[in-house]
């Protein structure tokens, strides 16, 4: 089988580039026909059922990477796993969907901290929310960069890429750098013995390479010569250039197609990816599950190279490690269907739907999507067990079976090509809609709000170009030295907004005695217990078989995500403090409940 993608792949992605570019230009002219502001951060509330329902996902490149990497690695739970997903349209548009479209449209808000400020006529509710949505989504975005840059990796001719966690070593002695350092005269023949035992070895850190150095120029008494060391660090750093380079094409290409058309042009790009992974996936699915001689077979033949934990709960684990305990799976119920819920992102989304009709039809299409597009995912990922039972890098496996699957057929690289665009799509579709997200709550909730509230539409444009960009640029900073952790990331950002956003967005919509001190006690008390269980992850604590095997995780109270105590602290703090304090005035309350069939 051949070790990476073809011309097809390079061309499926170029064919996507050109289309999200083209897509930017058209929705630069819809953004025309209204004001800057509405038409640029919330589309001129024009959204119809299909762009509701295709852009409404939370799906990114981890729904052909990370998620088929679960599957194939644990088994028939991960439909457990990710089942609650199955029920986000019902669980976002039906419990909040009309309620927030209602409330932006009366108040006349067109981002999330808007509706909070109305709401509560409180610029520091205001300011909070948009500060603590800019902190979570920048994880989100800095992961989503590495991810694009990956993946156009991946396409790249000759690469011998197939998964995103594909990164270069930082550090590693190789035979060429032996003899560079040996010419260099940095090494006698002595020293360079020593180092044989770390050649072909790689370094995540200096400090881990060092570390070894020291451990093996010590036969050559050379141990504590930190100048040979650092001489022999900087000989062995590693430069990925394809990563460089996906990374160069990828941030280009977003950010430009972001900054010229907005809103829109996040949205009409991720119409087109969800329509490219639709049809991506079921090609995959009806190419790979009849040969393999369908599910019950490829179960069967899967059981055979794992065990039959790979049929049950909670899953195969090679390494000894529970990935889905009780207390795991009743927290993704939670976590899937809030993250959902609490997404800003899918927020703003919502205030942009043109009606009530629009959001009924748009929860039947989006569950159907759902379900072929995940399930579909599972009989792939189940009969690459079967067909691949051993992959050592199990993030390989969509694209390794798409490379298997098409391997006979006419034009077969140009058809793994169009499977593996669809990851590439969706990372652009979720960056895009981030930068927007940010530059509306850099430019207009905390610009336009607290330093010139009287600017113009110019200078709201100028400044929302100029955000994007330093945003763009950061991310590339962040990427730089390609970052780890990736899943990890993604996880702490979704569960990070859920636990703030929830519960403070209930109370908005829904109780007329919630008050500022309430709704404020509500989104820093999510926060900061979903970002302290996760700094005491990060320094050791907590059960070390739960979760995922990465320094980045969560302290797992009684085997339980962070969500679910974030959820429960934000709840009780909400709650409390609003009877705790003054409630909101009648008179800015009638005209927000006014027909709404809310009880106080």
């Amino acid at each position: 089988m051949s070790g990476g993608a073809g011309l097809g792949a390079l061309a499926a992605l170029a064919a996507v580039i050109v289309m999200s570019v083209w897509l930017g230009a058209v929705a630069q002219r819809a953004v025309q026909r209204g004001t800057f502001v509405k038409g640029y951060f919330l589309g001129n509330r024009a959204l119809g059922s299909w762009a509701m329902a295709l852009t409404a996902t939370v799906q990114s490149g981890g729904t052909f990477m990370g998620y088929p990497s679960l599957v194939y690695t644990h088994g028939w739970v991960v439909a457990l796993w990710i089942s609650s997903y199955m029920i986000v349209p019902l669980a976002s548009f039906g419990v909040l969907g009309k309620r927030l479209a209602q409330l932006s449209r009366r108040t006349g808000a067109i981002t999330v901290p808007d509706l909070f400020r109305a709401r509560f006529d409180s610029p520091a509710a205001g300011l909070t929310a948009s500060l603590l949505i800019m902190f979570f989504l920048a994880f989100m975005m800095v992961a989503q960069f590495k991810a694009g840059a990956s993946i156009m990796k991946i396409a790249w001719p000759g690469s011998g890429a197939l998964a995103l966690g594909d990164d270069l070593p930082l550090y590693q002695l190789d035979p060429q750098a032996l003899n560079n350092l040996s010419s260099a005269s940095v090494l006698d023949a002595e020293t360079r013995r020593a180092l044989e035992p770390l050649v072909g070895r790689g370094f995540a850190s200096r400090a881990e390479f060092d570390a070894a150095l020291k451990l093996v120029l010590a036969s050559a008494q050379r141990g504590e010569d930190s100048e040979l060391r650092s001489a022999i660090i900087r000989g062995a750093e590693q430069t990925d250039w394809l990563f460089y380079l996906g990374l160069a094409i990828f941030t280009v290409t977003v950010v430009g197609y972001s900054l010229v058309g907005g809103f829109l042009a996040a949205v009409w790009t991720d119409l087109f990816q969800s329509v490219l992974m639709f049809a991506g996936v079921v090609v995959l699915f009806v190419l790979v599950v009849p040969v393999v001689g369908g599910l019950e077979v490829a179960s069967r033949k899967a059981v055979v190279a794992t065990g039959p934990a790979f049929l049950s709960g909670p899953g195969y684990a090679p390494d000894g490690r529970q990935f889905l305990p009780l207390g795991m799976a009743v927290s993704y119920f939670f976590f899937w269907v809030f993250a959902g819920i609490g997404s800003p992102a899918g927020m703003v989304r919502v205030m942009a739907t043109n009606s009530t009709a629009t959001l009924r039809r748009s929860i039947v299409l989006l569950a159907g999507y759902n379900w072929f597009i995940y399930l579909p995912l599972i009989g792939i990922c189940v009969a690459a067990r079967a067909v691949m039972p051993a992959l050592e890098q199990s993030d390989e496996v969509i694209p390794r079976m798409s490379l298997w699957a098409t391997r006979e057929l006419t034009g077969g690289s140009f058809i793994t090509g169009l499977i593996l665009a669809a990851p590439f799509g969706a990372v652009m579709a979720t960056v895009s809609s981030y930068l927007v997200v940010i530059a509306s709550g850099l430019v207009r909730d905390v610009y336009q709000k607290f330093v010139n509230p009287s600017a113009s539409d110019m200078v709201i444009r100028r400044l929302s170009y100029l955000t994007m960009i330093v945003m763009g640029t950061i991310a590339v900073v962040a990427n730089l030295r390609p970052i780890q952790y990736l899943q990890a990331l993604v996880l702490f950002s979704g569960g990070g907004q859920a636990a703030t956003f929830v519960v403070p967005i209930l109370m908005l919509a829904y109780w007329r005695r919630a008050t500022t001190a309430g709704v404020l006690a509500a989104m820093l008390g999510g926060a900061g217990t979903v970002l302290g269980l996760f700094v005491a992850g990060w320094l050791g604590y907590g059960p070390s078989l739960v979760g995922q095997a990465t320094r980045f995780r969560p302290y797992y109270l009684l085997n339980c995500d962070p969500i679910i105590w974030g959820l429960a602290v934000s709840l009780v703090a909400g709650i409390g403090v609003s009877l705790l304090t003054k409630p909101p005035r009648a008179e800015l309350i009638r005209p927000l409940f006014a027909g709404s069939g809310s009880e106080p």
